[in-house]
């Protein structure tokens, strides 16, 4: 049994963001699900581990963590000799350049990335595109049906992903235009944040070098979110670097495989949970992590809460 356990949903950005790191260290570990499509009121055991109902919470052996990105150093440091050596640097300066820019996410893009995911629930698809200058045109706030992954809980970093469809909800025009007001003021700040980040990438593969980092795996839970979006896209596609450094981090094999833990839990699964079974080990195909090492690997036995 690995002595690494991950409480929470793949959906959550907190912990999507410790699953990645997990594969790229190539570290064994047992992700204990709990159903973020459910709600942590009906887990009695999982209240009782996180009594303020987290995203997240990491246990390896005696230590209980539940922010992701103190996870994300935790792993990276503990298991620096195996899987991708470079996730938290390999000096002391590189090292600062990982903090730095592992604060800048945490500070600057973080909380705006977060809400826009928020706010576009509320708002309909018909939102027009960005031109290249960041302008989205006029718009006139209508009645509209949208999904319900519009939960107040993403403001507390939870979905990563989105919600099943079939559930749906009335938006009045009222909300609506109190969520258009908050995706603009938001774009608008994290429009600033991604003009430096064009700068920086002008001279650098990546935010803190020439090396993938735990400061950019940090962004990925909500930066897909935004870029699998139609109406935010554009805030990544028109930055010639940030484009260049977005494909390079989300076509990582790890993120990939993250992604596909985040589809809603089947039928099946829902039963293999009420029975309290275990479910099979899961694989990664061999991949390498980005300077040309071949590895494999594993998250191991998956139970539901």
């Amino acid at each position: 049994m690995a002595s690494v356990k991950v409480f929470g949903s793949p959906t959550s950005a907190e912990v999507a963001r410790v699953l990645m790191c997990l594969f790229e260290k190539e570290v064994e570990f047992q992700l204990i699900r709990v159903d973020a499509y459910r709600g942590t009121k009906r887990m009695p055991q999982y209240l009782k581990l996180q009594p303020q109902g987290e995203a997240l919470t990491f246990e390896d052996e005696s230590l209980t963590l539940s922010d992701s990105r103190g996870i994300l150093r935790h792993i990276s440091h503990k298991y620096a000799k195996q899987g991708n050596p470079y996730l938290i640097g390999t000096g002391a300066l590189e090292r600062a350049s990982i903090e730095q820019w592992l604060q800048t996410e945490a500070q600057s893009f973080d909380a705006p990335s977060a809400e826009m995911v928020y706010s576009l629930a509320f708002l309909p698809p018909t939102l027009p595109r960005q031109n290249d200058n960041g302008n989205g045109g006029a718009f006139n706030a209508r009645e509209a049906t949208v999904g319900s992954n519009a939960d107040a809980s993403s403001s507390k970093r939870g979905v990563a992903g989105s919600q099943p469809a079939a559930s749906q909800t009335k938006v009045s025009a009222q909300k609506e235009e109190e969520m258009l007001k908050l995706f603009e003021q938001r774009k608008k700040d994290l429009e600033k944040l991604l003009d430096i980040y064009e700068q920086r990438l002008e001279e650098a593969t990546f935010l803190a070098g020439d090396n993938f980092t735990i400061a950019d795996l940090s962004h990925l839970p909500y930066a897909d979110h935004l870029v699998s979006d139609p109406r935010s896209r554009r805030m990544f596609e028109s930055r010639k670097n940030v484009s260049r450094w977005w494909h390079d981090v989300s076509g990582r094999d790890t993120w990939k495989y993250v992604k596909t833990l985040q589809r809603p839990p089947s039928t099946s699964t829902d039963a293999s949970a009420k029975n309290g079974q275990l479910g099979q080990q899961q694989h990664l195909p061999s991949s390498t992590d980005g300077h040309g090492v071949k590895s494999q690997r594993l998250v191991q036995n998956e139970r539901h809460f």
